[in-house]
């Protein structure tokens, strides 16, 4: 779910348990916890390979009208791609904020929100009508994560996702062809990719990776699971490819930890609620999250998106309350679609039920324009 990043290792000695973010290992990246949603808008390329090899990009085939569509974005966006590096699908030209254009129209009473979803679950076909949805129920931002199976961190909602998705056989060459193609009828909708490095990446040449990324029109990458020494390559392949980054710590995180997920955040920074598996209901430490944000607000100019235990409209309020600039929502989201499996009724219409409750308003809120839902 949006809680997938890579991992910071949590404060020593203050969080006992299992390993921070989905499929992780708990020291995995010791300062950045993850590259997620990357702000780009480019096209999309590369012979995807399947689950467990991961795909290198190709100048034929699937891989090259990825390219071209890529490509047809990118003119339309600006040279810069969008987010932090040029305009987004809202019009915009580049805006000078690093990450900006994932939340842009963000405003009191209108957090950001981002959502998560496994590829082929629903099936892969419905991507078309789910990314329409989402396109016209004020989400920001979809996490679609290319599945893998035995997420370390993730909870059982999750992982039978990703189980009923591999069983559907979605690889990553599908899910890039799916996104080229929903891509261009996209008007305000973002979509950040989360891949797995062991199940996915692992042996792909990184730069061709990030380019088959960005050339299938994913707005971000979520690399997950990236082993620390590659960790400045992949930086400097999404940098070639216009892939900004977004970077991850918790809470509890040291202020070195913070300091660094701070510097490197071009998409936006991902902070994570509380220490644990996704979709838990555990309560945060509401001091505690708030001079989080408090502190990472002072040092990045990026946005600051808060996941992990984020289900209803209230946690979304809450955290805007705190300071937060967006809310990640996952396990919530993905047990109305196996519920909606489960009864033989429309996933797609059941997850749109589930938006509209997060995004009705609790209150009205009074800013100097007057009073607003």
């Amino acid at each position: 779910m949006p809680e997938r990043l890579l991992t910071v290792a949590p404060v020593s000695g203050c969080v006992p348990g299992p390993p921070p973010l989905s499929g992780l290992a708990p020291a995995a990246v010791p300062g950045v916890a993850a590259l997620s949603l990357a702000s780009c808008r480019n096209g999309a390329s590369g012979a995807g390979g399947t689950g467990g090899t991961g795909g290198s990009s190709g100048a034929s085939g699937t891989g090259a009208a990825r390219a071209a569509s890529g490509a047809a974005v990118r003119a339309a966006s600006g040279a810069g791609g969008t987010g932090a590096h040029g305009g987004g699908p809202d019009g915009g030209g580049p805006d000078g904020g690093a990450g900006r254009g994932f939340f842009a129209r963000r405003r009191p009473g209108r957090p950001g929100l981002a959502v998560f979803v496994n590829a082929g679950d629903p099936p892969l076909g419905a991507l078309p009508e789910l990314a329409a949805m989402l396109d016209d129920s004020d989400v920001d931002c979809l996490e679609l994560a290319v599945p893998f199976p035995d997420s370390v961190t993730d909870g059982p909602v999750i992982r039978r996702s990703a189980d009923r998705a591999l069983a559907g056989g979605v690889t990553l060459a599908a899910v890039l062809d799916a996104v080229a193609a929903v891509r261009p009828s996209l008007r305000r909708l973002r979509i950040a990719l989360l891949a797995d490095w062991s199940h996915t990446v692992k042996g792909t040449d990184l730069g061709d990776f990030a380019r088959s990324v960005a050339d299938a029109g994913c707005d971000g990458l979520l690399l997950h699971g990236l082993p620390p020494r590659l960790r400045t390559a992949h930086y400097e392949a999404a940098h070639r490819a216009g892939l900004p980054l977004v970077t991850t710590c918790y809470a509890v995180s040291d202020a070195a930890t913070a300091a660094e997920a701070a510097r490197h955040a071009s998409a936006y920074l991902y902070l994570v609620a509380h220490y644990g598996r996704s979709g838990t209901t555990a309560a945060p430490d509401r001091e505690r999250l708030a001079a989080a944000l408090g502190g990472l607000r002072a040092a990045t100019r990026a946005p600051v998106a808060v996941g992990f235990g984020v289900r209803t409209r209230a946690d979304i309020a809450a955290l805007e309350a705190l300071g937060a600039d967006a809310a990640v929502v996952g396990s919530a989201g993905v047990a109305r679609i196996e519920q909606a499996l489960d009864r033989r009724r429309d996933p797609v219409e059941e997850f749109a039920s589930f938006v509209a409750e997060l995004r009705r308003p609790t209150a009205p809120h009074r800013t100097n324009e007057g009073t607003h839902p």
